[in-house]
């Protein structure tokens, strides 16, 4: 079985590097609850797939010397066009039987990736989200993006009838027969409603397990801001009345 890591990228040099070992560092032995009851380790190949978005950083230049790598697929955007564009890029050359989004910015851990992983293997769900918000380790976010946040996550539960924590998660993790029923349309920051709308409105529940989060200052890098939150809000309330 493999396991299909898509990373959006966007002027990231600073961090392109380090979140790359990271995800090649991390085993994928995962113990799973087997026949009868007992325990087995199942091993995943890795297959990274990596989509620069126009970078302009030299991150571009970087990812250039990687291309001989067996185990990295990279593609270029020759223009910015948004992380929802560069994901759907990544699933379309993603080969996996198991797809799983990173960021390139070092705020989601991949050590993660076990607990992620388990209920998929376990056949207990097809997607798996990874919640801020269900009791993991965190560093201090600011207070209004967490408000916003919630309340956004808040409009997606009335709307679409579920209890998610963590709708705007990076960590969204899915089947390939999932994946081949996405139409996702959406470029920018529109990208994490709509899957999860689409994901919803096709009879599939969610399933959260808690991560471990180390937001970064705008300083660092951090790119969103209150006019994404309006796309946000405006992708919820039209896929509910309009479908898709």
């Amino acid at each position: 079985m493999k396991l299909s890591i898509i990373i959006p990228v966007y002027n990231e040099i600073e961090t392109i590097a380090e979140i790359l070992a990271r995800v090649r560092g991390v085993p994928l032995q995962i113990a799973i609850w087997g026949g009868e009851a007992h325990m087995e380790t199942l091993t995943l190949d890795r297959e990274i797939v990596i989509v620069d978005d126009g970078s302009t950083d030299g991150t571009r230049a970087y990812l250039d010397t990687l291309r001989d790598a067996p185990d990295l697929r990279i593609i270029f955007h020759e223009v910015n066009q948004g992380k929802g564009a560069a994901v759907l890029t990544g699933l379309q050359h993603a080969s996996g039987d198991i797809m799983l989004i990173q960021d390139a910015d070092l705020e989601y851990d991949p050590r993660d990736y076990p607990a992620l992983l388990q209920p998929i293997l376990e056949r207990r769900t097809e997607v798996v989200y990874g919640s801020r918000f269900r009791g993991g380790p965190a560093k201090a976010m600011f207070f209004w993006h967490m408000l916003g946040n919630r309340f956004l996550t808040f409009v997606t539960n009335i709307l679409y009838n579920t209890i998610l924590t963590d709708m705007e998660t990076c960590y969204k993790v899915f089947t390939r027969e999932v994946a081949e029923q996405l139409r996702l349309q959406a470029p920018g920051w529109g990208f994490d409603p709509e899957i999860t709308v689409q994901i919803l409105l096709r009879g599939y529940r969610i399933y959260e397990v808690p991560i471990s989060y180390t937001g970064r200052e705008f300083t660092e890098g951090k790119k969103i801001s209150w006019q994404d939150g309006l796309t946000v809000l405006w992708t919820l309330l039209k896929y509910r009345f309009t479908g898709f």
